[in-house]
């Protein structure tokens, strides 16, 4: 059997993106490492406290030779417009998670709605990535 053990935002800033996924979302983080052999390539990752086994790589925008300067800007473009992916975060009480977001200033960009599978939220990250809080049910 296979199992999601990571998956990856890219992000403009990574220090800004750790501090949001951690000081706003409460996550920790997993792995912060530099290697100086790969252009002083960073592998940072943070996840949701409690479940150890599922983390979220926070990517640079890398240059040549892995991506042109071309595909970059269309990245940047996409990241803009929130659509470079979705991450859904689910919780028991949605309610409460939203007011706590909204106290430690996350910002939504669409506030609580009931949906056919339960009620969610969504709010974009310091780099334009689209994530939900859901309450399922």
């Amino acid at each position: 059997m296979m199992k999601i053990s990571s998956v990856q935002f890219w992000v403009h800033d990574q220090d800004a993106a750790l501090d949001f996924y951690t000081r706003k979302l409460g996550m920790e983080a997993r792995s912060d490492v530099t290697v100086a052999e790969m252009g002083n390539f960073r592998w940072l990752a943070v996840g949701p406290v409690g479940q150890p086994d599922v983390a979220i790589a926070l990517m640079a925008i890398p240059g040549a030779p892995v991506m042109d300067a071309e595909t970059a800007d269309e990245v940047r473009d996409l990241m803009a417009k929130g659509f470079t992916g979705n991450l859904f975060l689910t919780t028991d009480d949605v309610r409460a998670t939203h007011k706590e977001l909204v106290e430690r200033g996350v910002e939504f960009t669409e506030e609580l709605t009931e949906q056919p599978y339960g009620t969610d939220a969504s709010f974009r990250d310091p780099s334009g990535n689209q994530i939900r809080i859901v309450q399922l049910g």
